[in-house]
């Protein structure tokens, strides 16, 4: 490709030249596609939000993909990068310091100790003397404890993008400055054509790296990618008569309490970044004006003072310094704060590369994980979080700028697990939204969708709460599950999605991207995977076949649009057609012994083993309304799944409701759910990700080898290395001591003979059984029934052993019960 000449056509084109853009860029180059890439900036590289970055970056993170993210970021800035290019990135390793003032933020840390040494960093939890040492000049009053990551550190935003470009270049990437992108269309070959102001090229593939430009660049090609620019700021003082002598570099503070922020050296003088808790400053609503560059506001003096006052407070020798600098910038905040990674919803080949409210801190890891989706077809770490096809047409500029506005206030809060972001809602209810808000649900959103986590009751009253450690739902949750064990219980499971695929051809597509077999007969139920060309997990799907040319697949409610587009985007001329079901349809789980009794006095269907077999559905009439029953459960028990349009969902949960009284029925929700399908060792979707293969999840009593599908290569190579003994991984079910304070949370690392052999992915209390059971990906070797092994839990080693069987009813004879 000609340096001098406009290129007409590339296999790549990245529109977008900062930290985001150019990472992609080098990591497509370094997966050898190089000199196929071309990355157009319409100013100089870096003029947009990358400039102005304060630059820091922390292994403080209790995101297990996140966390090896950012190990790699700084192994790039700390050495690797200008070693490769011979160009200075001006890493300063000063390392730092999070500090911790109430008892939840220490129990955060300890969280993310935890999650930390899975991942093999450089962590401790410290006490305040600690800090004290390495840092004598702030002010520690009423901090208790902090964590101290001493690899962390910052650097200049500029280089790192610059040795980025470099590094590219040297791969063959031809990156052009002062070109403007105008308009992106999809041509009917299904290339894409990218307009500029110097010439139009043609390309398989496209990347949305635009920035704070990125959403108005995706409506160019009908696109609706939601983020919404953020300012925030920091300030420079004059130099620091303290800091002139000093041998070594302070420790970054990052004080999320008090200050809401962070405070560092910027060579001698002080840095004192901030996000203000209320009141944040949103613009350009509409779009991004095209003339801009290494464009500032100017200070907002009123909305961050109580912060920057009390940042005085905690560094005195700042208090009578002045401000030399202020900057005041423009940030990309998606509406759940994580960026937007992956395809865009309902193209192929169009990908976003865009969102990243931390592009220092997170941007190479996440483009490397990009470069290794475009070119291998699956990245390496769980995308879940940052895929953007996790919004759905719901997600409104109005929408979009409210959410994104509740997470610039969020930005400095403790993470609490399952923080419940309440902004903007409800966007999706369902038909029982209201009645059962009325019985005293906390809802959840998913996908829009609004869903019950678990009911208030017994005088708790209904709202969140929050704590690393037990709180009061956890009995609450207990009772929801003792119920359904022991009697009856109805759950809102609406939230699934749910799609048709229907027509003479339906089978053949279907059949060629499943894994397991389809179900044969009009009324079989089949539980399977979908897999990408890396053999690797798109989605977990039940089938239900409707008719002979009708089925039905549910999952997830966030996999909705990853699912159509993994069945549209693999139509190969098969006479189909895809209807998504999920907002026409409702759903409800009937879960418990008395299912079946309470079921019968509102249908004539005849709902004995021999009227209705286990894994099969019917067409059936429930208090006179017609809906589709499925005799599974994901809890375990007896039990059905009843599919019903939306407009009859309410009246055949009064009719269930009124019928279930007498055997005193309850409302449960998602918590309880989560923790009986954990007692039964069924995997969820922290288990089935798109990190790992058939094998490497343990689930291929669910797939055939002997039929071809997509994936079925890597599957069988995956299955060969299970045989050989050598899979990287693989998933494992246990159960750890409990000691009635904590449970744990996830990302936990699990210990044998004292190394690290994996971590957790999905962990919860067993009500039923008394015991804290969990799935974790760990070293083959170390996943033998019976092995005793450590989990590390808020900090702390806890003793547990590997299982080989569901800790409750491991012959699955309950939900086989006749009647």
């Amino acid at each position: 490709m000609s340096e001098k000449a406009f290129p007409t056509h590339a296999r790549v084109v990245i529109v977008g030249g900062g930290v985001m853009g150019v990472g992609l860029a080098y990591h497509l180059a370094h997966e050898g596609w190089g000199s196929e890439v071309v990355l157009l900036e319409k100013a100089e590289l870096t003029s947009g939000s990358t400039w102005h970055a304060a630059g820091q970056i922390t292994h403080s993170t209790s995101s297990f993909g996140l966390g090896k993210c950012v190990d790699y970021n700084i192994g790039l800035y700390s050495g690797a990068l200008e070693a490769e290019t011979g160009q200075a990135v001006t890493w300063h390793g000063c390392g730092s310091f999070r500090l911790a003032y109430t008892e939840d933020e220490m129990d955060w840390l300890r969280h993310t100790l935890s999650v930390g040494r899975s991942l093999g960093f450089n962590i401790e939890l410290v006490g305040p003397e600690k800090v004290a040492e390495l840092h004598p000049y702030y002010n520690l009053e009423g901090v208790i404890g902090a964590l101290y990551t001493p690899d962390d550190g910052h650097v200049d935003p500029t280089n790192v993008t610059m040795s980025m470009a470099a590094g590219a270049r040297q791969q063959g990437a031809r990156i052009i400055r002062r070109c403007r992108a105008t308009n992106i269309t999809q041509a009917d070959n299904g290339e894409w054509v990218v307009e500029t102001d110097q010439g139009t090229i043609t390309c398989e593939h496209v990347v949305n790296a635009g920035g704070t430009y990125a959403r108005q660049m995706g409506e160019w090609s009908g696109l609706q990618l939601p983020m919404t620019s953020m300012t925030h700021h920091y300030f420079v003082t004059d130099e620091v008569p303290e800091f002139q002598n000093l041998e070594t570099e302070l420790p970054v503070i990052r004080d999320d309490k008090k200050v809401s922020g962070y405070i560092r050296m910027e060579q001698k003088k002080g840095l004192i970044g901030i996000y203000e808790k209320e009141n944040p400053n949103s613009v350009w609503h509409d779009e991004c004006p095209w003339e801009y560059e290494n464009w500032l506001f100017e200070a907002d003096y009123d909305r961050v003072m109580p912060y920057l006052e009390e940042s005085l407070n905690r560094m005195p020798i700042f208090a009578e310094l002045g401000i030399t600098r202020d900057v005041h910038g423009a940030i990309s905040h998606p509406p759940d704060g994580n960026p937007l990674i992956g395809p865009a919803p309902g193209v192929r080949n169009y990908w976003c590369c865009c969102g990243t409210q931390i592009g220092i801190g997170w941007g190479p890891g996440l483009t490397r994980e990009l470069a290794r989706w475009m070119v291998h077809g699956s990245a390496d770490i769980s995308m879940r979080e940052y895929d953007p096809r996790r919004f759905g047409s719901y997600a409104t500029k109005d929408w979009q700028m409210t959410k994104a506005e509740e997470d610039y206030c969020l930005r400095h809060e403790i993470p609490f697990p399952h923080f419940n972001r309440l902004a903007g809602r409800p966007i999706k209810p369902s038909p029982m939204y209201e009645r059962l808000k009325e019985k005293g649900a906390v809802y959840e959103e998913v996908y829009g969708h609004e869903r019950p986590r678990w009911f208030a009751k017994n005088g708790v009253e209904q709202r969140d709460y929050y704590s690393f450690k037990r709180n009061e739902v956890h009995d609450i949750v207990g009772a929801e599950c003792k119920a359904v064990r022991d009697s009856l219980g109805i759950m809102d499971i609406s939230a699934f999605t749910k799609v048709e695929v229907a027509g003479p051809d339906a089978a053949v597509l279907l059949d060629r991207l499943v894994a397991n077999k389809l179900p044969q007969k009009v009324g079989g139920i089949a539980l399977t995977h979908m897999l990408n060309r890396r053999g690797r997990i798109e989605l977990e799907t039940t089938i239900v076949k409707l008719d002979e040319d009708r089925f039905y697949l549910v999952c997830a409610a966030f996999f909705e649009q990853r699912l159509l587009d993994h069945l549209n985007q693999n139509l190969a001329g098969e006479n189909a057609e895809i209807i998504l079901r999920s907002n026409d349809w409702a759903a409800l789980a009937l879960n418990g012994p008395m299912s079946r009794e309470v079921l019968a006095t509102c249908t004539d269907a005849d709902l004995s083993n021999a009227g209705f077999k286990w894994l099969s559905a019917q067409e059936i009439t429930v208090a006179g309304h017609k809906l589709w029953a499925f005799r599974m459960s994901y809890a375990g028990e007896l039990g059905w799944e009843l599919h019903i349009p939306a407009e009859s969902a309410l009246a055949v949960y009064d009719a269930l409701w009124a019928a279930g009284e007498s055997h005193n029925i309850v409302n449960y929700g998602s918590f309880a759910m989560n923790a009986m399908r954990m007692e039964k060792m069924f995997k969820g979707a922290g288990e089935l990700t798109n990190e790992v293969t058939l094998p490497e999840a343990d689930v291929m009593r669910f797939a055939k080898l002997d039929k071809e599908y997509l994936g079925v290569d890597k599957t069988r190579e995956s299955a060969k290395q299970a045989e050989d003994g050598t899979m990287p991984f693989v998933c494992a079910y246990l159960e750890i001591e409990p000691n009635g304070v904590e449970d744990g949370h996830g990302g936990e690392a699990v210990m044998l003979g004292g190394k690290v052999v994996g971590s957790t992915a999905s962990v919860a209390y067993g009500h039923t059984v008394g015991k804290i059971l969990a799935f974790a990906y760990i070293k083959p070797h170390a996943n033998v029934p019976g092995t005793e092994i450590e989990v590390i839990i808020a900090g702390h080693a806890r003793k547990g052993r590997i299982l080989g069987e569901p800790a409750y009813d491991p012959a699955s004879v309950l939900p086989r019960a006749d009647g």
